[in-house]
């Protein structure tokens, strides 16, 4: 109950100080308005003459430099000239002596070239196939043609099936030179190689076999 008595308090004051900013406001605007008088002496000039200033002209004096005499030029030195020599230069007379070639004979003549086992000259690497889950590897057994090309490749054994198409290929690739006996470039038969893959997993450490 006491909480409605001073609510209705509250809202007849604040009627009551509404109304009278209201009645505050017509009596301001219900004032005559009069507006100031003009003023007839008001001028304005089109053309305004703009006078001339004297300009001051500044005058830099400059010092006449002091001239230079130019030094006079080096003495000029004798030299002593050479003198050409009075005494006639030697001659070599006489012709080079004829020297007969050597008389080698051919059927014991021979060359003799030192036999050799087939050395590698290339090795591709071979390429890791994608379902290998981890590092491996395969020997392989195969022949040296006379022009240094492996042929009959056999990959005898491989850690896991996965590695051993991609062995055969890449040991296809390899280049040798070939194996010399007598002096003549022959097949070689039964070289026997190890190919190693190495997969590494996302840090770059090798995942063991």
């Amino acid at each position: 109950m006491p909480g409605v008595v001073r609510f209705l308090i509250g809202m007849a004051l604040a009627f009551l100080v509404v109304f009278g900013l209201f009645m505050l406001m017509i009596y301001l605007i219900s004032g005559d308005f009069a507006p100031g008088e003009k003023s007839e002496n008001t001028t304005f000039e089109m053309n305004p003459v703009v006078e001339d200033l004297e300009t001051i002209k500044r005058e830099t004096v400059v010092e006449r430099a002091q001239q230079v005499k130019t030094p006079p030029p080096p003495p000029l030195i004798e030299r002593a000239q050479a003198s050409q020599p009075t005494v006639a230069v030697a001659k070599l007379d006489g012709n080079v002596p004829d020297f007969e070639a050597p008389k080698i004979d051919r059927t014991s003549f021979k060359i003799a070239v030192s036999d050799r086992d087939a050395q590698p000259l290339v090795r591709i690497p071979p390429t890791m196939p994608p379902n290998a889950e981890k590092s491996g590897h395969c020997r392989v057994s195969f022949d040296v043609s006379p022009d240094g090309r492996p042929f009959n490749v056999n990959a005898t054994y491989c850690t896991s099936s996965v590695f051993k198409r991609s062995t055969v290929r890449s040991v296809e690739k390899w280049k040798y030179q070939p194996k010399i006996q007598d002096g003549i470039a022959v097949g070689r038969t039964g070289v026997e190689n190890k190919v190693t893959f190495r997969l590494m997993d996302e840090r770059g450490r090798i995942i063991p076999e």
